[in-house]
């Protein structure tokens, strides 16, 4: 046993010391397409919860985490717990949390009847963690789960006694439970340590992993990796084992229009930095270099978002502006575009969205029939009924603080497929804006908008910590994933 682990450290810091050392993991797109009876109800269902996620951000009262969304609209991420025997697990990945949670046996969730297809994680049971380790109310890990309640408070909440809370003696006294409330669901948990693996190339063992264990939730059957900017998410975790690995992530979302046969290939999530050769870098799309930039901004409300600044949107040849509270973040929270892996559509304040569809309508509705009852059955619009070949879609660019600027593929915001043929009515080709209204900026606040993952398909979008800056650049992903495989 001693000899093996001896292996494995030697293994990982040769690895690390490498100048592109990286970590590859598989993310799988949780689509199952088994829970819709249409694709309207997709869609509807979708956008749904895009728009839940997104408002649940400005009005609820307890400290804020992201609702990791039902299949559909996720991608899954799989570890291994503990070591006598590894036990599997499966969860969301997810940028806009900063908590590895999941449920524990035994595990009861209220309310998760559909809410999930089991095969999305593999029909995995909820591990058991006899072997992890609680942490104790002192330690600062405990703090932040709590909202940064100070270890004395929380140690007496532990029950602690007086004279031990003021001589700092209360180590051995654990972390008291704390409740998260989601859009629709809720948890309570309580923060372990144990080791935690990852299935990656090459293999990670991570000891001491600190991670959060639910019992009972309401509504959420399904854990969540927390990949954003806190000291309990898992890039903030792996940066304590290796700063190489821990400084800098990325992934690259396969494109899938929501079809199932797309997404049978893992899309690249990459910890670390890398460089390829010419050869391979031509299989994957553009040279590194081509990576375009935007500064991260911080948020003193919600220090986990991984906010930046948004200074317009062009349709076609016109650039429409945004409003200054896209620009930038004020001392209350408020303002930005958060870029999000876990909500599926972008979703930007009222004003905006109304111009934007203003303009798309302009060239859009005088060649093509509005398609009203489509918008009304999906949750999205504009909608447009069009012949059997492709429709022409003015083109769509994100321009970001710094200069930068994103052009979308088409299929990133504008989706076609067929309504009818059932019988009743003639089968049509429809097409949707899927761009999405998140509301009145002003009567919210919070985060002005969210770049949905959606949007962000067939790019590689990084997230440089120590840069702190995030970048897009245009990548075939599957080609991407079997570039790396071969490093």
């Amino acid at each position: 046993m001693a000899s093996s682990f001896l292996f494995f450290f030697i293994t990982i810091v040769l690895s690390v010391s490498s100048s592109s050392a990286i970590v590859l993991l598989p993310l799988t797109h949780s689509l199952s397409k088994t829970q819709f009876n249409s694709t309207h109800h997709l869609l509807k269902f979708t956008s749904t919860r895009s728009a839940t996620r997104f408002r649940h951000r400005h009005r609820h009262r307890h400290r804020q985490i992201s609702l990791p969304l039902s299949p559909g609209s996720d991608y899954i991420l799989s570890f291994n717990l503990g070591s006598h025997p590894p036990q599997p697990i499966s969860l969301y990945m997810d940028t806009g949390s900063d908590l590895v949670w999941f449920p524990c046996a035994p595990f009861e969730c209220i309310l998760c009847e559909g809410k999930y297809d089991s095969a999305t994680t593999g029909g995995l049971s909820p591990p058991n963690i006899t072997s992890a380790t609680l942490v104790s109310c002192k330690s600062p890990t405990c703090s932040a789960a709590h909202t940064s309640l100070s270890s004395s408070d929380l140690c007496a909440i532990a029950r602690c006694p007086l004279e031990l809370i003021e001589t700092s003696d209360c180590s051995s006294f654990s972390c008291p439970p704390f409740y998260y409330a989601y859009g629709d669901g809720s948890l309570v948990a309580r923060l372990y340590r144990d080791t935690l693996s990852m299935p990656a190339s090459p293999p990670l063992v991570l000891r001491n992993f600190t991670f959060g264990c639910a019992h009972t939730t309401l509504g959420e059957p399904v854990g969540v990796a927390g990949f954003g900017r806190g000291v309990l998410s898992l890039p903030a975790q792996l940066a304590s084992f290796s700063p190489q690995l821990g400084n800098q992530f990325s992934y690259c979302l396969v494109s899938h229009s929501f079809d199932s046969d797309r997404v049978r290939r893992p899309s690249p999530l990459i910890l670390g930095r890398y460089s390829l050769d010419d050869e391979k870098q031509k299989r994957v799309g553009d040279d590194r270099e081509q990576f375009v930039y935007t500064t991260m901004l911080d948020n003193p409300k919600h220090p986990y978002f991984y906010c930046v600044g948004l200074e317009g949107i062009t349709v076609g040849k016109r650039k429409i502006p945004v409003p200054e509270i896209l620009k930038r973040i004020d001392r209350s929270g408020n303002g930005g575009m958060v870029v999000d892996s876990g909500t599926t559509f972008t979703m930007l304040p009222a004003g905006l969205y109304e111009s934007l569809v203003t303009e798309f309508n302009r060239r859009m509705g005088r060649v093509y029939e509005r398609a009203t009852q489509i918008e009304e059955r999906t949750g999205l619009g504009p909608c447009y009924y069009s012949q059997k070949s492709a429709a022409k879609v003015p083109s769509v660019a994100l321009h970001f603080a710094g200069n930068s600027s994103v052009v979308l593929p088409r299929n990133n915001y504008y989706y076609e497929f067929f309504d009818g043929g059932d019988g009743e009515k003639r089968k049509r080709k429809v097409g949707c804006l899927m761009l999405m209204n998140g509301g009145d900026e002003a009567e919210s606040g919070g985060p002005a908008a969210t770049l949905g993952n959606y949007q962000q398909q067939g790019f590689e979008v990084v997230y440089d910590l120590e840069m702190r800056r995030v970048g897009f650049a245009r990548r075939k992903c599957a080609s991407l994933w079997d570039s790396l495989q071969q490093r």
